[in-house]
């Protein structure tokens, strides 16, 4: 069974001003069936909230630790939780 999920992940690292968020979008919208949005932080750090099937959220965050972003990530912390809905595709705020 792979219910549906919301993941919301903190990156860190040099994350801004290098594309991270268009190709965050982009790879989400590869993986498929997810919605959300990732959003630059006044610290630095960009903000990811991914809703869809768990197993497709979990390759999101794999990309976001270990795949081939621009810039340079640092590291990733993540929570997880139901899914609030209210999305419609996968935004770049």
């Amino acid at each position: 069974m792979n219910e549906d999920a919301r993941l919301t992940a903190w990156v860190r690292g040099r994350v801004q001003g290098v594309g991270f968020r268009w190709f965050t979008r982009a790879n989400a919208l590869e993986i498929g069936d997810l919605v959300g949005f990732a959003l630059n932080l006044d610290d630095g750090r960009v903000q990811v909230v991914a809703e869809g099937p768990r197993d497709k959220c979990h390759r999101l965050l794999e990309w976001l630790r270990d795949g081939d972003t621009p810039g340079k990530v640092a590291g990733v912390t993540e929570i997880w939780d139901v899914p609030r809905g209210g999305y419609d595709g996968f935004a770049i705020r």
